[in-house]
């Protein structure tokens, strides 16, 4: 089984780090949430001169058994179809990877579809979709366990490239039904305020969507009294999700930069802070998005995110849109004068 040496990034660096700050030639403080940006960068890479060297983007594909149950407007073949617009480029994920300068990572966890003709994907297929979670686990203890060492796996090999920052997307028809789960279960917030339209549900969808996953809910209960947070990960999430959850680990381990994106990332991003609290302060909280209880989700995490733009594509759309903010304040502390430099007195 592996384990993830997280620890906590030391602040023994943030007066000097401050003081780098607070003398670049401008008022002090007036570069706003940029200073906080780069105080973090600066903290998670223990050093002055942070980078951002290598940007890459994993996009990881799953299918969910809970999408029998009618609880996405959309069919499951939408997952296997998506994955191949993407190996043509095709796809608002292949367009903002090329816009900020990412390398773009297509990986087949658990898609319902043999992809093993497209080169462009990476193939680490556990299984043909998640078991039904309305009447079983999404998947068994040996499963969840292979899915998070691909997950760490695939941070390895980025990792080896030379990548210090990490972005994340999914692709999985029905992923906002166990992001749901998780929220209420890890938040301790009824499951009708979690659920909301996915991709497109309306009221009477929506209502529908909430039926089957309370029956799941009570059922998961009538066999686990009192479960961990592993067990509630790997009975309802996915294996693009779990996988998530591994490289999000396995990037903490390693110092990376992580970037959040929506509500499904965002799930994901609690369950692995459920399974290691130190993980989050590797994370960068991009957006706040427009699914119900995304919000909600951040505000439970402490998080305060950089954007809100009405996004709700997934597929780590809205990390991608924020990375320029945070390319910003990382240019800053390498860029930007100080005042003795400048020949400009201090004035504060």
């Amino acid at each position: 089984m592996r384990t993830f040496p997280i620890v906590r990034p030391s602040n023994a660096l943030q007066p000097v780090i401050q003081q780098k700050i607070d003398n670049l030639n401008k008022p002090k403080g007036s570069l706003g949430r940029l200073e906080a940006l780069a105080m973090q960068v600066c903290l998670i890479q223990q050093t002055l001169t942070p980078s951002l060297a290598h940007p890459c983007h994993l996009l990881l594909g799953g299918d969910h058994g809970i999408e029998r149950e009618g609880v996405s407007v959309s069919p499951r073949e939408v997952t296997w179809q998506q994955m191949v617009n993407f190996t043509r480029g095709g796809g608002g994920v292949n367009m903002f990877c090329r816009q900020h300068g990412f390398k773009l990572f297509i990986v087949d966890v658990g898609v319902d579809y043999d992809l093993s003709a497209y080169d462009a994907i990476l193939q680490r297929k556990v299984g043909r979709g998640t078991g039904n979670f309305r009447y079983e686990a999404a998947m068994g203890e040996a499963a969840y366990q292979q899915t998070i060492d691909i997950g760490a796996a695939l941070v390895d090999m980025v990792a080896h490239e030379g990548c210090r920052v990490l972005c994340l997307g999914e692709m999985g028809i029905a992923n906002t039904s166990p992001s749901s789960i998780w929220m209420s279960m890890f938040c301790d917030i009824p499951l009708a305020e979690c659920i909301g339209a996915g991709a497109g549900l309306d009221s009477e969808g929506i209502f529908h969507k909430y039926q089957v996953l309370t029956e799941a809910v009570e059922y998961f209960h009538r066999q686990y009294a009192h479960p961990d947070a592993e067990t509630i990960i790997r009975y309802f999430g996915g294996y693009e999700m779990v996988a998530a959850i591994g490289a999000m680990l396995q990037a903490a381990a390693l110092r990376m930069v992580i970037l959040i994106d929506g509500f499904i990332m965002t799930a994901c991003a609690l369950a692995a802070c459920r399974l290691c609290p130190a993980v989050q302060d590797y994370m960068i909280f991009t957006h706040s998005g427009d699914e119900k209880g995304h919000r909600r989700m951040l505000d439970a995490l402490g998080a305060d995110p950089l954007l809100s733009l009405g996004l709700r594509l997934g597929e780590g759309t809205g990390a991608l849109c924020a990375f320029p903010i945070v390319d910003s304040a990382v240019r800053m502390m390498n860029e930007m004068n100080n005042f003795d430099n400048a020949n400009i007195t201090k004035y504060f």
